[in-house]
């Protein structure tokens, strides 16, 4: 059942997301978390079982055109080894990753006439991934393109300043703990 669920989002991805079609990671029937490198697309694609438009390939990453573009040259950037969420990448994946994605943004802005990149990652499902395999959208922005960003109503009132320390330090404390 999950497979098939998996299988029929190679022909099309989830609608983008509004309030009225969201599902909440608890009701949504697709689990990222028990996605298998045997049900994934992007592994189907790396695999060469489904078809795609590769934009760069080597042995550690792929860059492929998106099927469903949100502007003219949308990529996504994925690495070869099945990672579902960014902390899953090993530090060579991800640096490999992040550095094919910014190669492939300037050259987007050199040849499709883009005049600014968004650089775009979806990682977990209430960040809207849909694809259980960490990738980078490469988003070429042009003029009047139609593509936004939405913000909270709370945007234009920021935090307290020691609210914001206190998160710093929170943040701190837990990377000190990691390289420790």
């Amino acid at each position: 059942m999950e497979q098939s669920r998996c299988r029929l989002s190679r022909h099309r991805w989830r609608p983008k997301p509004t309030p009225d079609n969201w599902e909440s990671p608890a009701t949504r029937p697709f689990k990222l978390q028990h996605a298998l490198s045997d049900q994934c697309i992007f592994c189907e694609i790396i695999r060469g079982e489904s078809p795609a438009s590769f934009t760069h390939q080597d042995d550690t990453v792929v860059a492929f055109m998106d099927v469903q573009p949100i502007t003219h040259g949308h990529m996504l950037v994925a690495p070869r080894d099945h990672a579902i969420l960014m902390a899953d990448l090993d530090e060579t994946a991800a640096m490999r990753t992040f550095r094919i994605a910014r190669r492939l943004a300037a050259i987007a802005r050199q040849t499709l006439g883009a005049s600014g990149i968004n650089l775009f990652v979806a990682d977990g499902e209430v960040a809207f991934q849909d694809v259980p395999h960490f990738h980078v959208h490469v988003i070429p922005r042009y003029p009047k393109d139609g593509f936004g960003l939405t913000f909270p109503p709370t945007y234009d009132r920021p935090p307290a300043r020691a609210q914001l320390d206190a998160i710093a330090a929170a943040i701190r404390a837990a990377g000190a703990a990691t390289t420790a």
